[in-house]
């Protein structure tokens, strides 16, 4: 039940270890001596080096930071692999002044030599999206020594402070009838099949919260109080705008994604409303209701269950997909069951060092924990494919980041869809519209309230109070009279630990995007499945050396029209319509 990091290291104390920290620090010595030499070598030399050299930095680096983030990510009073990812972190600071001369370098050269110079060498070729990635960005740089000095400042302000909140949140304990749970498995109750439960298990969520929310609130103002701080000193219009930045995409692209979901809220709070009326609520549906479990089919499935859910069906969109969920599985990837100082919630982290993925998830069995590991497991396939490029052409941006995870989601539930009866199809239906509107309405609500948070941070700090009436005018406006205004979630800003990355400001959109985007490509899938297999492992594997708009334009997709996302939201409102003739 729990991964197997050996393949990165033994322990921290392993020779391979020791011996990649001290290659890692020589690499950056090496990497300062080059940075000096730029004036002396030929332009198309700094270029062809710099290219060597960092792209086997990140390699040793990454592998380095990787592990220490994954031992701590299971076991959060693992003192060793706090000491260490703070410890190569702080080395890891070490190469923004090499970077920053870099960056620096390539504004001098200006656009238009510098793409001369790229064509003008095989070499560079393939990483000419990258190289262009770092000159725009020269241009919001600040001087060598502040960005140097901000860097490692960084590491005693929003860095720790996100340490302290993931620590604060992991080791939470919730009691729930005289019994101490972590919080996520307090949370995963909120499936259970017993009313009782699932609304005693909220109203202790939300009173655990109170140990830890003055706490929070400092973490998460002195962290967007620094990002406010540096995206103006950068000359960017606000974290928003810095954010569109680093993810490729363009505004117009955002405004075309929010327009149509806010057209289309409407229609998922009719979703709401059956599922309220069908459980007996007469004012909307209360918060702890939002994941209770409908239809015929039993409330709990097995790991092994699980697990042939997601080999069967990856199979059924291709052989390729199919093996990779089993080799992860096989291989031990995968860390599944909850337990005390274990990180809530999911992810994936996909080890370009290694060429393979590790994957976290808090399994309880219910059907959308086999979802949530269709969905990481999405995230590996990604990896998969983009394992195949040079590491400095893997990074691809957040709304991309969510693309293969969802419609891996998106070909679990259609296929279990066909093979299910009326019972079981109610389940499986309302499960698929419980995430769609967390993906969607809940996400419009996390967008509302990060932009109310850093327009407000702006001016003070943010109380408690604050940061919880924020929380619940956001999920009013979101939800609407869809859900029972006296039993919101005033602490949503506590349990969601995104509001926490520095580097990931509103990591709330990208969700919404890789859905609506993952439904438009399923749509191209049904009209030629041969094809669109072949083209869409190619796509993925450009995701990390293409803007977002380019990447959509491989597969004949306009994400900057209206259009292409109100046709995605038709798909749900199918399901939509098709739960409320079951519920009827």
């Amino acid at each position: 039940m729990n991964w197997s990091l050996k393949e990165l290291y033994s322990s921290f104390e392993s020779k391979e270890f020791l011996d990649d920290l001290n290659k890692a620090k020589k690499m950056i010595e090496e990497i300062e001596t080059f940075s000096k030499e730029f004036c002396n070598l030929k332009s198309v030399e700094v270029l062809e080096r710099y290219i060597k050299h960092f792209g086997e930095y990140r390699t040793v680096i990454s592998k380095l930071i990787t592990f220490s983030s994954l031992s701590f990510s299971v076991n959060t009073s693992d003192t060793s692999a706090l000491k260490y990812a703070e410890k190569i972190k702080k080395m890891n600071s070490d190469i923004t002044g090499p970077m920053v001369e870099f960056s620096y370098y390539l504004k001098n050269i200006g656009e238009n030599k510098l793409k001369e110079i790229i064509n003008s060498s095989k070499v560079l070729e393939e990483f000419e999206y990258h190289i262009l990635e770092i000159f725009n960005g020269s241009l919001h740089l600040l001087s060598k020594e502040e960005e140097v000095l901000i860097s490692k400042l960084k590491q005693t302000g929003s860095a720790s402070f996100a340490t302290l909140q993931s620590q604060l949140s992991s080791s939470l304990l919730v009691e729930i009838d005289g019994e101490k749970l972590p919080l996520q498995a307090a949370r995963n109750l909120a499936y259970d099949k017993d009313p009782l439960v699932r609304k005693n298990a909220y109203y202790a969520e939300l009173k655990a919260y109170k140990v830890n929310e003055v706490a929070s609130a400092a973490c998460l103002n002195a962290i967007k109080g620094e990002v406010i701080t540096l995206s103006k000193e950068r000359g960017y219009e606000s974290p928003l705008y810095e954010t569109l930045f680093n993810a490729r995409m363009k505004k117009e692209t955002l405004d075309a994604l929010i327009s149509s979901i806010e057209e289309f809220l409407p229609k998922l709070r009719e979703y709401y409303k059956l599922k309220a009326k069908k459980l007996g609520h007469e004012n909307g549906l209360p918060f702890y209701d939002l994941f209770a479990p409908m239809g015929g089919s039993k409330g709990k499935i097995s790991i092994e269950e699980a697990k042939s859910i997601v080999v069967d069906n990856f199979s059924s969109f291709s052989n390729e997909l199919g093996d990779f969920a089993r080799n992860a599985f096989e291989k031990n990837w995968i860390d599944i069951l909850p337990k005390k100082g274990k990180v809530g919630g999911a992810f994936c982290s996909n080890i370009k060092a290694i060429n393979e993925s590790r994957i976290l998830v808090n399994f309880t069995g219910s059907l959308n924990n086999a979802v949530t590991l269709a969905h990481e497991l999405g995230h590996g396939f990604h990896g998969q494919n983009i394992f195949e490029e040079n590491i400095l052409n893997t990074s691809y941006p957040m709304p991309l980041a969510e693309t293969a995870s969802i419609f891996c989601e998106t070909i679990v539930k259609k296929s279990a869809l066909e093979k299910a009866g009326k019972d079981e199809k109610l389940t499986i239906l309302e499960a698929s519209l419980q995430g769609y509107g967390q993906v969607i309405v809940d996400i419009y609500s996390r967008f509302i309230f990060e932009t109310n948070l850093f327009e407000t941070r702006r001016d003070h700090a943010l109380s408690v109070d604050e940061l919880k009436k924020y929380m619940l005018d956001a999920q009013k406006k979101a939800y609407g009279d869809a859900l029972n205004h006296e039993s919101l979630h005033p602490y949503m800003w506590m349990n969601k630990p995104h509001y926490y990355y520095s580097e990931r400001n509103f990591y709330n959109f990208p969700y919404a995007f890789g859905l609506l985007f993952s439904k438009g490509l399923y749509s191209l899938y049904l009209s030629d499945k041969d094809e669109f297999v072949k083209n869409y492992n190619i796509m993925l594997k450009n995701t990390g050396k293409l803007d977002i708009e380019s990447v959509a334009k491989l597969m004949n997709i306009d994400v900057t029209s209206k259009e292409f996302w109100s046709s995605s939201l038709k798909e749900i409102e199918k399901e939509i319509d098709e739960f409320s003739k079951i519920v009827n």
